[in-house]
């Protein structure tokens, strides 16, 4: 058999150094081959250029340098949209680069919050725009230092309430959201400690004025803030505690010895009057909703009530309007006048409007210092319920969601996720087992067809090519093999590239390169 292909051609003309200019184009120009020998200078480095897209030595340099270092990224927890959990999703994001008077935090424990679950929902006032990092609370070390920065360096151990953006493994926050922590703490209790205590001690010793001998009502007792609350009440002398919370948790909290009086949730108002037919000094309410028509019935005249959360609104995975809408207009509007009348107090507490709206950085630091000095004295310890990876994020949310965590929920970007079940196979519809029954019988017909002597086996040229593709053959070896020369000859070249790619060769082509 005669090969005749294009390269050995290109390579006699290339050889034939001829001083005419259309020889000379015509050895450059064939992009092809990659290469140009002999002729006009230019030329052939135009060639060249065109074969590798015009670009220079240096551009091809710079392509090369910015091929090998392409940003860098981190993972971040990212709310893709106001909903359900599905919209809670672990991406990777560019990571920040601290600006003026920030500090760039490598992130070792994030601070899992009620109002983390109100965000997601879209349930607060002026909410994030979608897609944006969650998280208000985390720890780390500083990376760097942006500039204008005073008191901290890299290196320094910290922990922060940025507005947004916490739970990632990088975070830039400005200094006045950021506070050194002592070196004795760990980042999971900086991470449980400073939202949680913070709150509960502006409310105890800022807002009331907790003093000896007094009796407070506490709602959600189990949970961060909770806790919190029952640990500085108790640095006061004689103070009678009444825990209201789910009966699940009622074991647990009673093996603390903090909780004075823990009562179920389904009729706390009923249970609190047999204990003490006067009422409470104090009402401190997460709940919102009826809960303080309740609460402020059970007022003792000179006594306070306090709504610092609203987590009532949260009645499922989606945003419910007709929960929004109910949890504040059950509330009865008390006027002053009443007020004056039973000598009763009313009082609210807002972290996040403090901080970001209100200018109260300040003073929240003075309180944070407050915080980690009754920490040292060893009067508060940070309760961590449990510690979550990031890509767990979801159930841990859920956990929170459902009111089964006694104390705080942390998640930890160091952690490995848990590892997900197996799915189980599903099973098969109607229309794939028709399609398996088929494929049984035939291969029955092929057994019992081979069993026959074989007689179904010859098969026209063009199926046992059609077949020999499928399975991988050679064309002109399966002509071969069925006695059709003719239709191998006929594809001389699929044949022969069939051939050369799988190295074999047919007997034709043996004899000739013999």
């Amino acid at each position: 058999m005669t090969e005749t292909t294009e390269a050995p051609v290109v390579a006699q003309t290339a050889e034939t150094k001829t001083p005419s200019p259309t020889n000379e184009t015509a050895v450059v120009t064939p992009a092809e081959n990659g290469h140009a020998e002999g002729g006009d200078a230019k030329t052939a480095v135009a060639g060249e250029e065109q074969t590798n897209g015009g670009a220079t030595p240096d551009e091809k340099a710079k392509a090369e340098e910015k091929k090998e270092d392409p940003p860098k990224e981190m993972r971040a927890v990212v709310l893709t949209g106001f909903g359900g959990f599905k919209n809670v999703k672990i991406l990777k994001k560019p990571e920040p680069s601290p600006q003026a008077g920030e500090v760039l935090i490598r992130v070792k424990a994030c601070g899992l919050n009620f109002q983390d679950l109100m965000v997601r929902l879209g349930a607060i006032d002026s909410p994030p725009k979608t897609p944006t990092i969650l998280g208000f609370e985390c720890a780390g070390e500083i990376e760097a230092v942006g500039e204008e920065v005073e008191g901290f360096k890299v290196g320094d151990r910290v922990v922060a309430l940025p507005e947004f953006r916490a739970w990632s493994e990088l975070v830039a926050v400005p200094t006045k959201y950021v506070y050194h922590i002592p070196d004795e703490m760990t980042f999971q209790d900086a991470a449980a400690i400073v939202m949680n205590y913070l709150v509960a001690y502006i409310l105890i010793f800022d807002l009331v004025s907790l003093r000896e001998g007094k009796s407070i009502l506490l709602h959600s007792v189990g949970g961060g803030v909770g806790q919190a609350i029952v640990q500085l009440a108790r640095t006061v002398p004689n103070v009678t505690i009444f825990g209201v919370c789910s009966k699940s948790k009622h074991e647990a909290l009673e093996a603390t010895g903090l909780i004075d009086h823990l009562i179920d949730r389904t009729d706390y108002v009923n249970e609190v009057r047999k204990i003490t037919t006067e009422g409470v000094d104090i009402v401190m309410d997460c709940l919102c909703g009826e809960e303080c028509n309740r609460g402020y019935g059970l007022l003792k005249p000179m006594g306070k009530y306090i709504l610092y959360g609203s987590s009532n609104v949260v009645t499922g995975e989606t945003k419910s309007f007709f929960s929004v809408a109910r949890s504040w207009w059950q509330v009865d509007k008390v006027s002053p006048i009443k007020l004056f009348d039973e000598n009763k107090s009313l009082g609210g507490f807002n972290l996040r409007h403090l901080l970001y709206q209100q200018d109260g950085s300040e003073y929240v630091r003075s309180t944070v210092d407050k915080i980690f000095g009754l920490w040292k004295d060893g009067k508060v310890r940070p309760v961590v319920d449990s510690a979550w990876a990031l890509e767990d994020v979801a159930e841990a949310m859920q956990k929170m969601h459902d009111r089964k965590n006694i104390g705080k929920l942390v998640l930890d970007p160091s952690m490995e996720p848990k590892p997900k079940p197996a799915t189980p196979a599903k099973s098969k519809s109607k229309k794939q087992a028709s399609e398996d029954k088929g494929g049984k019988k035939d291969k029955e017909d092929d057994k019992k067809s081979a069993e026959n002597g074989g007689g179904d086996e010859k098969k026209e040229g063009g199926e046992a090519a059609d077949e020999a593709k499928t399975n991988g053959e050679e064309g002109g070896e399966a002509a071969h093999v069925n006695g059709d020369g003719g239709a191998a000859e006929q594809k001389e070249e699929p044949a022969a590239a069939a051939a050369a790619t799988n190295g074999d060769a047919t007997e034709s082509e043996k004899k000739e390169s013999s």
